[in-house]
């Protein structure tokens, strides 16, 4: 089981934050650092220590952070759940994505959604379209389309929604292959463009029966695709909360405005030895990768704590 380090840095975090939790994030030996793509706090909060209001001290951009972060990380893979399709026009996207991947060394993995938190657009001028769905499968082919052009050839592309004319498709991502990532919940569009377009399919805070029926149905997509079900990495996001004893898992619960008994409903909380066993419940479903959404992002003993006492027992 791969676990990998999922972080919301629109709750508050600015960029020293984030590179102190993706270094621990690799010196405890987690295979990735993932991050939210938002520029809008969610929830009503707490104030900070000093008294500063909920959400300082502002957000960061996901690719600009990933960019400063594949400079100063080495080993784990570097990407978003989920980029928002409307934030970026694709070609620019795919440039930007082709640059940090070359920046990281290779180690970038692309997550690509259709955008959905209206309130953000509405804070920082961003369109906001009623039709995003449609949108998005142009921008998984724009953006595919342009790193599988070979060198010296061009791309173009007439949709509804994007319209590109001899595009030079460069630069191009170091890697052969950027892994993309397409997930939800979605019952038939979703599963389809991962069946299409996906290397690895999430699916984000989700109960152990409905990963089983979502992965049932990316699977029942891909065959009908003509594609080998067993080619695609199935995966969750889930929100992580593990402490040595109730006390700690009750602190660290209550440090994130959540409550213990919804937590361990709704996500891996507990002990680690509660934590190993409801990531068992996944595997068993089909799941070989989890993304652990950590809300607080100054408590790097946690951190810790996951890394010594649930990722080595997994195997």
């Amino acid at each position: 089981m791969d676990l990998r380090i999922f972080t919301e840095p629109q709750q508050g975090a600015d960029y020293d934050t984030l590179l102190a939790v993706a270094k621990a994030t690799e010196d405890l030996g987690f295979g990735g650092f993932f991050r939210s793509d938002h520029y809008v706090r969610m929830g009503a909060g707490r104030p900070g220590p000093d008294g500063s209001p909920p959400g300082m001290p502002g957000p960061t951009d996901a690719w600009i952070t990933l960019a400063g972060l594949a400079r100063e990380t080495r080993r784990i893979r570097l990407g978003t759940l989920m980029t928002a399709g409307t934030f970026r026009l694709p070609g620019v996207l795919a440039i930007q994505v082709a640059q940090v991947d070359r920046m990281s060394g290779g180690r970038v993995e692309f997550g690509l959604g259709a955008g959905w938190f209206e309130r953000e657009h509405e804070a920082y001028g961003i369109p906001f379209p009623a039709e995003r769905f449609g949108r998005l499968e142009e921008q998984l082919a724009i953006v595919t389309g342009l790193w599988a052009t070979r060198p010296g050839e061009t791309f173009s592309h007439s949709g509804k929604y994007y319209r590109l004319t001899d595009s030079p498709a460069l630069p191009k991502p170091l890697q052969d292959k950027v892994p993309v990532l397409v997930g939800g919940h979605g019952a038939r569009r979703t599963p389809r463009l991962a069946a299409q377009y996906a290397d690895e399919f999430n699916i984000p805070f989700a109960s152990v029966a409905d990963t089983e029926r979502q992965f049932g149905r990316v699977r029942a997509a891909a065959r009908e695709a003509g594609r080998d079900p067993g080619g695609l990495v199935y995966s969750n996001a889930l929100v992580v909360c593990v402490g040595r004893n109730d006390a700690e898992v009750a602190r660290r619960a209550a440090a994130i405005g959540r409550e213990v008994a919804e937590l361990k409903a709704n996500g891996l909380a507990g002990s680690p030895a509660e934590v190993v066993e409801k990531i068992g419940a996944y595997r068993a479903v089909g799941s070989s990768r989890i993304y652990l959404q950590v809300l607080d992002l100054h408590d790097l003993d946690h951190l810790e704590l996951i890394a010594s006492e649930v990722m080595g027992r997994l195997g």
